[in-house]
């Protein structure tokens, strides 16, 4: 599992254009910004988003997504974000009697976590360049950048390859 966030300023990339004519981003220069939460398996991952930032609330309601939405035992893997080891969150794995047993990545090693691919790809293939007019527009077009990446098995095997964990 591991979070990221996004912006309505646009992540930008390298593009194309006309010979001579330099590409210009027109976008709100907001502070808004959405969260994104990811939990991935061997075949799929699962992803909600959040207005604002993560906190604990937001990290209890995901894994309570998670464990609803997956029928077997859960090996939670993630980095050692605050909201991670809070208390509440803690309690609440605690109460589930092993149903989640979770297990925290090294420190500074993204590259360990197969997620952090995901915000990758997302932010490099699915939504580069994007200009939103509102929150709700990027909250929108995340949505459905994730949904449709979510039908792409490929993506998922990938991530996991370059993680090597998989």
């Amino acid at each position: 599992m591991d979070e990221s966030g996004l912006s309505q300023r646009p992540h930008r990339v390298r593009t194309w254009s006309k010979r001579g004519v330099t590409p210009v981003l027109q976008h709100q220069f907001n502070w808004d910004n959405l969260s994104i939460a990811a939990g991935i398996t061997s075949w799929q991952f699962y992803f909600r988003l959040y207005e604002g930032t993560m906190g604990k609330e937001e990290v209890l309601d995901f894994v309570r997504h998670l464990n609803k939405q997956i029928d077997q035992p859960i090996l939670l893997i993630w980095d050692r974000l605050p909201g991670h080891r809070s208390r509440l969150v803690q309690d609440y794995l605690a109460s589930l009697e092993g149903e989640i047993v979770a297990f925290y990545l090294p420190a500074y090693a993204p590259e360990l976590n197969p997620a952090e691919y995901i915000w990758a790809h997302l932010k490099q293939h699915e939504l580069p360049n994007f200009c939103p007019r509102d929150l709700w527009t990027l909250s929108a077009s995340a949505r459905s950048a994730l949904k449709s990446m979510q039908r792409r098995r490929t993506i998922v095997t990938a991530c996991w390859k370059q993680a090597s964990l998989f």
